[in-house]
């Protein structure tokens, strides 16, 4: 567990700093893991430029493919990308086996991403409990069937690019397959995979078993990333360093904290860390808000996202010169939270944040790195029923 691993001491760099994808040489070894209904091109675009374009691999938000008869490109705006985010990935998720196949090829042909990835990792009821996503973990003979249909396909059509794996360590601790699900990997083409450290069962609550991790990467042929818990440049030094992967991938971090890619650059390249200033911090919601707006979302889509990005990074503000962790340093946090979020609309967001800027964040500052906690809520049971009808 991450629990005992110890801090990484700064100004180290990691024995492994990249990886490749087949021909895709990748650097800095970090992915940005897809989160539905925040890594949209707009979100990526963002980390991207906070990175000085050095994100290692970027992936879409995952793409349906079971509810269409035909699949329809033009009916998921998840494939949505710009040429920028390149190299960039289409993750796909569904639990028919002809779908998937069919949808991979539609999505590689026309819109020649770098990567296919199969999603067996998403935990929520809605996806897993239907039987795709991590419900495939309790069914490996279809994912193993999903991974071949997807491989023959693309190369029957002639379309040579990697195909990737998503997926967690097993359904519940009673279950843990993710050994059986490498080997399946490795047998049908796979070639990465990236494994979320928890089960089904915990949602995104615990820690997450790097110690399984760390299994899977020292068995494993194929580039193996790690995903769970990497909330700062020191984190990743260690996963990196402890376990053996080939690299990480970042989710929620990525809301709290969307410079850290650019952090783990600087870092792997052994340069000055980059200290982020409140205004800088705050002048992220323009830069945001443009590019919602450039992909054509409403004000009111926009404002959402403002707000979804102001909840989680705000609480990185903190007294500049005082310890983030004295009293009084979330209650900072907390205001400035309160003020982004009870705006009426995004120009009184952006508004707001330009006052803050000449207001109360004179006073602070931007430490992310404070966030020890990353956890969604608790889930303690799976509700067993008609998950798998209509297999």
């Amino acid at each position: 567990m991450l629990k005992n691993v110890k801090t990484g001491e700064k100004g180290r760099i990691p024995r492994v700093t990249r990886f490749h994808l087949r021909n895709l040489d990748v650097f800095p070894n970090t992915v940005l893991s897809p989160m539905d209904g925040v890594t949209d091109a707009p979100f990526r675009r963002l980390c991207r430029v906070l990175s000085g374009n050095r994100m290692g691999l970027l992936v879409s938000e995952f793409v349906p493919t079971d509810g269409d008869a035909v699949f329809n490109l033009e009916g998921h705006k998840q494939l949505r990308f710009f040429p920028e985010e390149k190299p960039f990935g289409v993750q796909i998720f569904g639990r028919f086996p002809d779908k998937m196949a069919a949808a991979a090829v539609k999505i590689a042909g026309a819109l020649k991403p770098d990567y296919i990835e199969v999603n067996a990792g998403c935990p929520a009821p809605k996806v897993a409990g239907k039987g795709s996503g991590s419900g495939l973990l309790r069914d490996l003979p279809r994912l193993q069937e999903i991974l071949h249909d997807v491989r023959t396909a693309l190369d029957q059509n002639g379309l040579d690019l990697p195909l990737t794996l998503k997926c967690r360590i097993g359904w519940d601790s009673e279950s843990i397959n993710v050994m059986e699900t490498l080997a399946i990997a490795e047998g049908e083409g796979v070639e990465m995979l990236t494994v979320h450290g928890r089960t089904r069962l915990q949602g995104y609550n615990g820690l997450a078993d790097w110690d399984w991790i760390g299994k899977v990467a020292a068995a494993a042929k194929i580039p193996v990333i790690g995903n769970g818990d990497v909330n700062s440049v020191a984190r990743a030094f260690d996963c990196i360093e402890n376990y053996g992967v080939a690299g990480v991938a970042i989710g929620r971090c990525a809301m709290h904290n969307p410079w850290i890619f650019g952090q783990i650059a600087d870092a792997w390249e052994g340069k000055p860390a980059h200290v982020i200033t409140a205004a800088e911090a705050l002048d992220v919601f323009k830069l945001y808000y443009g590019f919602k707006i450039e992909d054509g979302s409403t004000d009111k889509g926009a404002e959402g996202r403002l707000k979804q990005l102001a909840a989680r990074l705000c609480k990185g503000f903190c007294l500049d010169g005082a310890d983030s962790g004295l009293a009084g340093a979330d209650d900072v946090a907390m205001q400035v939270r309160q003020e982004l979020l009870s705006s009426s609309c995004a120009a009184e967001l952006l508004e707001r944040a330009e006052s803050l800027k000449q207001g109360i964040a004179r006073d602070l500052k931007f430490d992310p790195d404070r966030l020890a906690n990353l956890n969604g809520a608790k889930e303690t049971e799976i509700k067993y029923g008609d998950q798998f009808k209509g297999r």
